[in-house]
């Protein structure tokens, strides 16, 4: 009996995650990409874009399954989004070639417009608050873990719902680099939808366990654009 509960559970993994696949040479970005399986073949899904670190910059992309989104799919979470996670080669996010991905699902799949959310940590962190503050009416909603922001972003930033999360542990990039971007949003809206969440003990590799919890996938699949 318990060899069959293994067996199926392992069956649920390979099913929830047979839509798994890179996509090479058709953005600037090579990625991976999840689609869930759905009935209606019409619904419109949302997309869920996960930007990684420095440390799994490169060219084999294989890298970006090491932590966050796609390795919590790979554990066994399902998640009801066009999941895409890019791979950077070298240097920081570029927010044009980001837009660039965001549109080419968009023609490729069926998606709605009114929920595209972004995440990312570390330098990822970075990148999330960067797209964000340059296009904020293309994003729905932010996550941003473990990073910081260009503070003159900020009022582009307090058009939309984020919510930032850094370790008070983090040996690699401070906390404070989260804690002046949540100030300057404040400072140009002090309504702003932002939520700033302080990990007790959490350091620059802990905090990826937040990729893990329904608390984050939850948080942004509730926003949706006007």
């Amino acid at each position: 009996m318990k060899k069959t509960y293994i067996l199926l559970f392992l069956l649920v993994i390979t099913v929830s995650n047979a839509q798994l696949k890179t996509i090479i040479g058709k953005t600037a970005y090579p990625f991976w990409i999840n689609v869930p399986e759905i009935v209606d073949k019409t619904e419109k899904l949302p997309i869920l874009l996960f930007l990684h670190g420095k440390s799994l910059s490169g060219t084999d992309i294989n890298k970006v399954k090491r932590y966050g989104v796609i390795n919590a799919i790979e554990k066994g979470r399902v998640i009801k989004a066009i999941v895409v996670a890019p791979q950077l080669a070298s240097g920081s996010w570029s927010t044009d070639k980001i837009i660039e991905l965001i549109e080419y699902i968009q023609k490729e799949h069926t998606t709605d417009t009114s929920r595209v959310y972004v995440c990312g940590m570390s330098l990822g962190g970075y990148g999330t608050l960067e797209i964000a503050g340059k296009h904020p009416d293309k994003i729905t909603a932010a996550v941003a873990i473990c990073g910081g922001g260009i503070e003159k972003d900020a009022c582009n930033l307090a058009k939309l719902p984020l919510w930032i999360q850094h370790g008070d542990n983090d040996k690699a990039v401070p906390i404070s680099e989260s804690q002046k971007i949540v100030k300057a949003i404040k400072k140009c809206d002090k309504n702003a939808d932002v939520t700033f969440t302080t990990i007790p003990g959490g350091t620059h590799g802990s905090v990826e366990s937040l990729f893990h919890t329904d608390a984050l996938y939850n948080w942004l699949f509730e926003h949706v654009k006007n």
